[in-house]
């Protein structure tokens, strides 16, 4: 009795060849779509502006700004005006008074909707040749006045979640490190959001508010990526994981908003950007850092479902036991 090994073909692994570079074109083709598709049609989509003053001005600036751009809210006095701002209720807005326009903004909220609102209102005062004052009620600090380092945030908030799922699955693979990577997982999130706090705050000066809000908010984020890719590993092997990668990487990043803002990005973009761990985290960091923690119910819940989702995945992992060896290939050894 011999044994005898069946070699691929070469048109075998021509096909084979063809389908890796085919598939490989397909994911760059993805990836710019991803990342141009919504750059292309940023801008204001139904931005939240308030305006106060006069019946007849107010008309007049909500006429100015009909359409999908913006979604104006009429107050009744100025105090109104900055409450809204501050509670999020709008992302800035003008008082309008006979000869002078004020513009409340809010930098934190994004740089890019704080130059729209800003660049609206000093068109309207040249119109009506008026004055204009700007007010920033919700600046970044002192030390990072333009924001970079909470822009910067969105890599660690990403990568951090992504990177320690690799190295928890290689050190601790198989159902026998199933336990120990959800034990490091945990413990990595909650170490690791502390610490990329301390350095935003405390080093870069880029985030103020309540530093422990804020690192359980970052924290949450990360927990919420490392179980998801964890969980769709342990269920699915390196194919969930890659999967969850990609979704990560190719959607999560570039409609996360961190830098912009959800208002910035296209309605259907934006939407799903924030239903995804990356968007989630930003929206919660920037209501712990800069706005008192307002509005931070719904990123919360995102983050909250996402991570019991890769525990649940985890748990049936866990009960299934250890993965069965697949069937002998038809390419394996055959005898004669």
């Amino acid at each position: 009795m011999s044994q005898h090994i069946t070699q691929p073909t070469p048109a075998g692994q021509g096909r084979k060849l063809a389908a890796v570079v085919v598939g490989l074109a397909a994911v760059v083709i993805l990836m710019l779509c991803a990342f141009a598709l919504p750059s292309v049609h940023s801008g204001p989509h139904e931005l939240p502006v308030g305006v106060t003053g006069s019946a007849q001005a107010t008309k007049g600036v909500a006429g100015a700004l009909s359409g999908d751009e913006w979604a104006v809210t009429t107050y009744d006095d100025e105090t109104a005006l900055k409450a809204a701002i501050e509670n999020r209720d709008v992302m800035g807005g003008m008082a309008l008074t006979p000869g002078h326009v004020t513009v409340y903004t809010a930098t934190a909220v994004g740089a890019q909707p704080t130059a729209a609102v800003t660049a609206v209102a000093g068109g309207l005062a040249e119109q009506q040749q008026a004055e204009i004052t700007v007010t920033d009620l919700k600046p970044f600090p002192a030390d990072d006045p333009k924001g970079a380092g909470f822009a910067a945030a969105a890599f660690p908030m990403v990568f951090g979640g992504m990177i320690p799922a690799v190295l928890l699955t290689r050190l601790f693979p198989g159902h026998a490190g199933l336990r120990r990577r959800l034990v490091g997982g945990t413990a990595f999130a909650l170490l690791a959001g502390f610490a990329v706090t301390a350095c935003l705050q405390f080093v870069t000066g880029s985030l103020s508010g309540d530093y422990l809000l804020s690192s359980l908010g970052v924290s949450l984020g990360m927990a919420a990526l490392v179980m998801t890719l964890l969980g769709l590993e342990a269920l699915l092997g390196m194919a969930g994981f890659g999967l969850g990668a990609a979704v990560v990487m190719l959607l999560g990043n570039p409609l996360s908003g961190i830098a912009s803002g959800a208002h910035w990005l296209p309605d259907g973009w934006a939407t799903l950007g924030q239903l995804l761990p990356p968007g989630a985290s930003g929206s919660l960091l920037r209501a712990n850092a800069f706005f008192h923690s307002t509005g931070i119910g719904v990123p919360v819940l995102v983050l909250a479902c996402w991570a019991v989702f890769g525990l649940a995945l985890m748990l049936v992992a866990d009960r299934r036991g250890p993965r069965t060896t697949a069937a002998v290939p038809e390419q394996q050894a055959q005898l004669v």
